[in-house]
């Protein structure tokens, strides 16, 4: 229906299901979805009740990156990672797992490497395929795709635009989890609630810190792990090593939180 919403929300509990919802043209952003979706991360982080958000695309497809229609049509773009009020901008404080079917191309490829974790059915394809057109990445793709994969395998698909399968992308590490064409979502939202799980603090400084080390020494980047972690410290440990040694969480089994 002409009158569908471009973004789709749901809280499923703790978790945020988004959904890019464009299906006719892949799911490829115009600037009204781009600046929907960076405001419903947004949101998501501000709220206390969402713990883990899931990336979708409607219609078997993840993103196909910037909708080059509105671009050609002379409508002027914003860099997605670069302005402060896009899509791919900044680092939210709790995590969020794309879950990849079908194209995620170009931008669409940014926003994936935008979230922690890339769910990838076996049948997806990543690529850089704005560079058939002459639209540079703007999205972080540059940076975050070889920190991700290496510079090496990062050229490969910035410099050639070949297409990379879900299968490979696992391979190489730029999709975490392999999953068979038309489980994404479902295997994505069941990692989300798994991560929903755990005591939050903890989890959430663990992962800042991994995030946040990659520009310092060892050195700097210990005492930030160190202080990243007082919370978690003084609020979560000593009452999770009480339900340990009081038996929960023995032979694989997750104690409350």
């Amino acid at each position: 229906m002409a009158d569908d919403p471009k973004l789709l929300i749901e809280n499923d509990g703790p978790i945020t299901v988004i959904t890019i919802n464009r299906p006719a043209v892949r799911n490829a952003l115009d600037n009204e979805t781009a600046a929907a979706l960076a405001k419903a991360l947004r949101d998501f982080d501000c709220n206390e009740g969402q713990a883990v958000a899931v990336l979708t695309g409607a219609g078997g497809h993840f993103c196909a990156g910037a909708d080059l229609k509105e671009l050609a049509a002379g409508h002027e773009y914003k860099p997605w990672a670069g302005d402060p009020e896009g899509p791919c901008h900044g680092i939210l404080s709790k995590p969020v797992i794309a879950a990849v079917a079908g194209y995620a191309c170009a931008g669409g490829l940014g926003v994936a490497l935008r979230c922690d974790l890339r769910v990838a059915e076996e049948t997806a394809t990543f690529a850089v395929l704005s560079r058939r057109w002459g639209v540079p990445m703007s999205d972080g793709t540059t940076v975050r795709l070889p920190r991700l994969i290496g510079s090496g395998r990062a050229l490969d698909m910035l410099l050639t635009a070949r297409k990379v399968s879900g299968t490979e992308a696992f391979a190489i590490g730029l999709a975490d989890r392999l999953v068979p064409t038309g489980d994404a979502l479902s295997a994505a939202v069941e990692v989300a609630r798994q991560i929903a799980a755990f005591p939050q603090i903890a989890m959430r400084s663990d992962r800042m810190s991994t995030i946040r080390q990659w520009n310092l020494s060892e050195k700097d980047a210990i005492a930030l792990e160190t202080e990243l972690s007082v919370e978690a410290r003084a609020k979560e440990a000593q009452a999770g090593a009480g339900r340990f040694a009081a038996g929960a969480g023995r032979h694989g089994q997750l104690g409350k939180n």
